[in-house]
């Protein structure tokens, strides 16, 4: 219960500085403690057979399936765009945005600041070069979402 606790505690809300070169964020759990909330990391167990293991690392496994799920759904709510009904470009130079990777461990955000934006052919945003704390890449916008509180 803790541990998922933390899980639903450490989301991203929002940037704390504006700085270009500082890559942290505000969480829930900065409510609740005066920082962000930390995990030790565990091996991932989600695709190893239930009969191989202990009683620590079943319960270990439910937690990173948790952790899978709650990341996904969080995730398809911060990338819901309004297709048809609004024109909706947030994706801004310098912004800080999550970026989606399935290998994370569990309480991991990848965290980047958008160095530039490459538009299609019909003018909207169809790709970002995002810079991370490892190395600048290019993303398309279907595998980063903007944070829920704008502070700009």
């Amino acid at each position: 219960m803790i541990q998922t606790e933390g899980i639903l505690n450490l989301h991203p809300l929002t940037p704390l500085s504006s700085d270009e070169n500082n890559f942290d964020v505000l969480t829930p759990g900065h409510f609740l403690i005066g920082r962000p909330i930390s995990s030790i990391p565990e091996p991932f167990l989600t695709d190893v057979n239930e009969n191989r293991l202990s009683r620590w690392q079943k319960t270990t496994k439910v937690v990173q399936l948790i952790w899978k799920k709650w990341k996904s759904d969080y995730l398809n709510t911060l990338q819901a765009r309004s297709k048809w009904l609004a024109e909706k470009d947030d994706l801004r130079i310098g912004q800080m945005v999550l970026i989606k990777d399935d290998f994370l461990p569990i309480n991991t955000w990848l965290l980047g600041r958008i160095l530039e934006v490459y538009c299609g052919s019909d003018g909207k945003v169809r790709v970002v070069k995002v810079r991370t704390k490892s190395g600048n890449f290019k993303r398309i916008i279907n595998k980063i979402a903007v944070f829920p509180i704008d502070t700009s």
